[in-house]
């Protein structure tokens, strides 16, 4: 509670305390000092980001935590999702010399992907070229590979790549298996 100069009590809203101009004065320097005082609290106040109460804050990230578990359970909203495209070589290990690959290409839950462009192409290991082919509807994709060893080396890589199908939601950003090159 504040006083007055002549220190009596006041809380700044009552008209009771006003009862000279001087008690009006002494009112409103009361009043002025009790929002400066708040103001310099907010101030000094380091418990949020950026000067925000800490309260908002919490409400502000529950609320966006909120609105994305919502969101993912109204199945159209899924339509903006992109999937993450593998692949799995058979075989994964194999050894020089001329033979085919078969390279399924799949989507995060394991179904087949059709119409995906699969790029094979040398990576410790030598490949004249890149061998490239499309999957089937069945995600299948064969290719022929002439996989080479440098000079002593006993084993190398070759890299696979996907393109995914046109028009689809799928992406190939994250590395692919590798097929192993050994010397037999």
């Amino acid at each position: 509670m504040s006083t007055d100069r002549r220190g009596r009590p006041f809380d700044g809203l009552g008209d009771s305390l006003c009862r000279s101009p001087d008690d009006f004065g002494d009112t409103l320097r009361g009043i002025v000092a009790d929002q400066y005082t708040c103001l310099a609290e907010l101030r000094r106040d380091d418990r949020a980001i950026e000067g925000l109460p800490v309260r908002l804050v919490i409400a502000l990230v529950v609320g966006v935590a909120c609105l994305s578990v919502m969101l993912n359970m109204i199945s159209g909203v899924q339509g903006l999702a992109v999937a993450e495209l593998d692949v799995r070589p058979e075989p994964e290990v194999t050894t020089p010399g001329e033979q085919d690959l078969t390279l399924t290409v799949v989507d995060p839950d394991g179904r087949p992907v059709a119409g995906a462009t699969v790029v094979v192409a040398g990576d410790t290991a030598r490949l004249d070229g890149v061998a490239t082919a499309r999957t089937g509807d069945d995600g299948v994709a064969t290719v022929t590979v002439d996989p080479t060893l440098g000079p002593n080396r006993e084993q190398g890589t070759l890299s696979i790549d996907i393109k995914p199908p046109a028009g689809d939601r799928y992406e190939d950003r994250r590395g692919n298996t590798r097929v192993l090159v050994v010397e037999s």
